[in-house]
């Protein structure tokens, strides 16, 4: 996962999130069709094991149900309806998702996972994670720069459990400036890189430098206002997450 000058690459935050309904297929195919350079999920396991993208503890605000995701059942998610109303979606799982990245041949795009924390089942999202890329034979890129899939998380311990277990997938440690300033969390960890808010960008932009100081890349989220495009370009930062991939590619073209 590397960055330059050049940069930043677009990350579709949950997908095309601003036009279409976050984490549903419709959104992910607008962000490919926009050319985004990765796509961003949110991973939570249901009560049966499954690993779906929704970004809530519950379901309430995304799905025409409700309730606890890691409470349900696979079947019991499946039948709701994840869509706008006028769109109907289905609930996506990681499967889903991967298949897309993999299917997708106008680029080579990076999917970039957030595991959610704390959660009910702990460490065990990490390892079906882990299980799911080695299914799709991407768990093991031949180099970081390579690699189709990111992890990323606000947990250290999250980052770290994926850093011993696939050494060469790359990895994110999202959070507050406290991570970064001083490299300690992320250098614990083994994190290749940094992830910051815009707000932290902004009010600490020597983040990036001391990150790039340190071999680590910057990953920084959620980057929808122009001038925060431009912000993340003049410093140097690697990845930008965003609501609106298409608008945010026209802005740095």
């Amino acid at each position: 996962m590397s960055g330059d000058r050049r940069g930043p690459f677009v990350v579709a935050h949950r997908g095309a999130s601003e036009e279409k309904k976050e984490h549903t297929l419709a959104a992910y195919d607008l962000a490919l069709r926009e050319g985004a350079d990765g796509l961003e999920c949110d991973v939570r396991l249901t009560r049966d094991g499954h690993i779906v993208c929704v970004h809530d503890r519950r379901v309430d605000r995304t799905s025409t149900g409700t309730g606890i995701v890691s409470e349900l059942d696979y079947e019991t998610l499946k039948g709701f309806d994840y869509g706008d109303g006028a769109e109907p979606a289905d609930l996506l799982t990681l499967a889903d998702l991967i298949s897309l990245v993999l299917d997708w041949n106008s680029k080579p795009t990076k999917l970039f996972i957030e595991t959610k924390h704390p959660v009910r089942y702990g460490s065990l999202i990490e390892s079906k994670v882990l299980a799911e890329l080695h299914r799709f034979g991407i768990a093991q890129p031949a180099s970081a720069d390579h690699s189709r899939a990111v992890i990323m998380s606000f947990a250290p311990t999250a980052v770290w459990r994926v850093r011993r277990s696939a050494p060469m997938l790359p990895t994110v440690l999202l959070g507050d400036t406290s991570h970064y300033l001083g490299g300690g969390a992320a250098t614990t960890v083994g994190a290749t890189a940094v992830g910051p808010s815009i707000k932290s960008l902004r009010e600490h932009p020597s983040i990036v430098d001391r990150a790039a100081a340190s071999g680590r890349a910057t990953y920084c989220w959620t980057v929808d206002e122009k001038a925060d495009v431009e912000l993340c370009r003049e410093l140097g930062v690697g990845w930008i997450a965003t609501n609106n991939p298409g608008r945010t590619k026209a802005w740095l073209e």
